[in-house]
């Protein structure tokens, strides 16, 4: 439902659409991010490019993830991967490592799943610099975040690369992450790891 109120209001204003991301409402919040993803996407196309645009969406998404307005799982589920990732993707992370050292749980998570963008390029390094850097976090969104990225690397890059990092780092991880992260390897090779 709520992205197919999205289609029909895609030519809100951005001033609009920051209206929404500051609605008391939760689906209200939804809608605005689901409309800012499309806006985002369709920026990013070679025919459409407009970095101009696309600079002015990220303001307008970190400008409402400081505010507290990206404050559910699902809020950064559905915008971190789809906003800051693909903008990130030819450019320095930096912002990535400054939001992973926030207090605020939601901005650690942006970090964590932006980096699903890079992902899915084939690229695990920031995922594993960050995964480092938020290790001993033990906030469950914080950790389900963290287990579910390191997952896709193996299921997406390769294996070796989450293996490897297991390796150096099973024992340190919490058990949600640890269990998230091993959730598609062989039983056997899961047990070991989770037996850390």
């Amino acid at each position: 439902m709520t992205r197919g109120i999205a289609k029909r209001f895609a030519a809100l204003s951005l001033d609009e659409i920051e209206v929404l991301l500051d609605s008391p409402v939760h689906e209200a919040r939804l809608a605005g991010l689901v409309i800012l993803n499309a806006r985002f996407a369709k920026a990013s196309k070679p025919k459409t490019f407009d970095d101009a645009a696309r600079a002015e969406m990220v303001r307008l998404y970190l400008a409402a993830v400081r505010r507290g307005r990206v404050n559910n799982w699902d809020l950064v589920d559905v915008s971190a991967e789809n906003i800051i990732g693909p903008w990130l993707l030819d450019k320095p992370r930096d912002l990535l490592f400054e939001l992973a050292g926030a207090d605020s749980l939601w901005e650690r998570r942006v970090a964590l799943l932006s980096t699903f963008a890079f992902i899915k390029s084939g690229d695990a390094t920031t995922t594993f610099e960050l995964a480092e850097r938020l290790l001993d976090d033990r906030r469950d969104l914080i950790q389900k975040a963290l287990g579910w990225m390191l997952r896709e690397v193996g299921k997406r890059i390769d294996q070796r690369l989450l293996t490897g990092f297991l390796d150096q780092h099973a024992a340190q991880l919490g058990r949600t992450a640890l269990s998230y992260a091993t959730e598609h390897l062989d039983p056997e090779l899961r047990a070991h790891y989770r037996a850390q």
